[in-house]
């Protein structure tokens, strides 16, 4: 069979392409992964008392997070297609690393020196990236499934773009139990644990996502 009259062949009466495909795939995705890490959270770490004071650096801390979240979202559904340019969301991710960085500086330097580590390490600095890759686990996998049904050409690079997503999503559902406030741990620590799922992720990526 010519090339011409197969490629007709698989055309004929396919109607039209669906629309939104990535962002229902990703929305799925990202939705089960949080309810999946925020249920794990709270039954397994428990939800963190004071959470309704945490005032502004509750704030700052789920901004930042929502903020990865979407930008490794965008970063995501780019890598989900073949042929599509990336370096718009991974500027927007630096973007965002930067702007946490620049505050998280300015909070440092009007702080003591003598309470500077102690901003930086909190209490859980040694727990926290790791519970934050566990409890992303559910995300990357459905992360992983959502990008495996498009058609991500970049295998590692989609892999580690579906566990960036993952890892921001798995720390959204971790800030219900983590009682750290200052931005200094949630630049370095949350970051990690975000960085740590991204790299399991692309590990995972050539396998997973091979179609």
């Amino acid at each position: 069979m010519r090339t011409e009259r197969f490629i007709e062949f698989l055309a004929c009466q396919a109607g039209p392409a669906p629309r939104r495909v990535v962002a229902t795939r990703l929305g799925t995705a990202i939705t089960v992964g949080l309810l999946a890490s925020a249920v794990m959270a709270v039954r397994t770490l428990g939800l963190n008392p004071g959470l309704a004071d945490g005032g502004v650096g509750l704030t700052i801390k789920l901004t930042y997070v929502l903020a990865m979240v979407a930008a490794a979202t965008w970063f995501a559904a780019r890598m989900s297609r073949p042929a599509m340019h990336w370096g718009r969301p991974v500027l927007a991710l630096a973007l965002v690393v930067f702007c946490m960085a620049a505050l998280a500086v300015v909070a440092s330097t009007i702080e003591p020196e003598s309470l500077r580590i102690g901003r930086l390490l909190g209490r859980t600095w040694v727990s926290c990236p790791w519970l934050v890759a566990l409890l992303s686990a559910p995300a990357l996998i459905a992360a992983l499934w959502a990008m495996r049904g498009l058609a991500p050409t970049h295998l590692h690079l989609g892999g580690f773009a579906a566990g960036l997503l993952a890892g921001a999503v798995g720390t959204l559902g971790y800030t219900l139990h983590c009682p750290e406030l200052t931005p200094e741990f949630v630049l370095v620590w949350y970051t990690l644990g975000m960085l740590t799922t991204a790299g399991v992720g692309a590990v995972l990526g050539p396998h997973a996502l091979r179609w």
